[in-house]
């Protein structure tokens, strides 16, 4: 399921893009749940996951670019997309690690275009993140935001860089497959990422955040030589 949401206080422009971007992934044989906004204050105080955003530059009151500026501090990693009348604003959108920008009236063509590109980008990064299904809910998960994975009674808890914490049934076994080499079993219910780890000391590995994560007798010595050899690599 593909999350997007549109922001565009033109009616007619934010409807236009929400055919477009539908009959984009349908052929593309990919269910999309599409949400629309009038507003950068309305957007702000949506939750939710979004996995793309096409979001109007020139708004009332907050504009798209501060718009874009407060969800990027609140950590917002979804692929934006400008609309804009101006193509001088677009020099902006490097703050805000803007994907690309349509100009209005959009262009059917150019809308393809993009979400041509778009559409590879997001298969590529699939396959550097994890998808999780919850109930009815999926979700795609950077393997580089996890700090590390704990089991608890057949649940796993990931646990990423932003304190969140998602959690969801399956088994570490199954996880661990779908993991890269920059994680390492320390322990029959730990998982973690090396990227994290701040130092290990007598059967303890110290991650940033402040936790403490155990490190099992049978597992230190490969811990110690996986330790050196991730060390090497980066």
């Amino acid at each position: 399921m593909i999350h997007i949401v549109i922001c565009d206080d033109e009616k007619y422009m934010s409807d236009q893009i929400r055919t477009m971007a539908s009959d984009f992934f349908r052929r593309k044989n990919m269910e999309t749940t599409i949400l629309q906004f009038s507003c950068g204050e309305e957007l702000l105080k949506y939750d939710k996951q979004i996995d793309i955003l096409f979001l109007d530059i020139q708004m009332k009151d907050i504009d798209g670019m501060e718009t874009a500026r407060k969800l990027r501090e609140r950590k917002f990693r979804g692929f934006l997309i400008f609309i804009t009348v101006l193509k001088e604003m677009v020099f902006q959108s490097f703050e805000v690690q803007a994907y690309d920008y349509l100009v209005k009236p959009i262009e059917e063509k150019h809308f393809e275009k993009t979400m041509e590109r778009l559409y590879i980008s997001m298969q590529n990064a699939r396959e550097a993140s994890l998808l999780v299904q919850k109930g009815y809910e999926s979700h795609i998960i950077s393997l580089e935001d996890i700090v590390f994975c704990e089991i608890i009674d057949r649940k796993i808890y990931l646990h990423l860089s932003s304190s969140e914490i998602i959690d969801y049934y399956d088994r570490i076994e199954n996880l661990e497959t779908k993991l890269d080499g920059r994680f390492f079993r320390c322990h029959r219910s730990y998982l973690i990422n090396l990227k994290y780890l701040k130092s290990y000391k007598n059967g303890v590995a110290y991650m940033e955040g402040g936790r403490e994560i155990p490190v099992s007798r049978l597992r230190s010595r490969e811990f110690s030589v996986v330790i050196l050899q991730y060390m090497k690599n980066i």
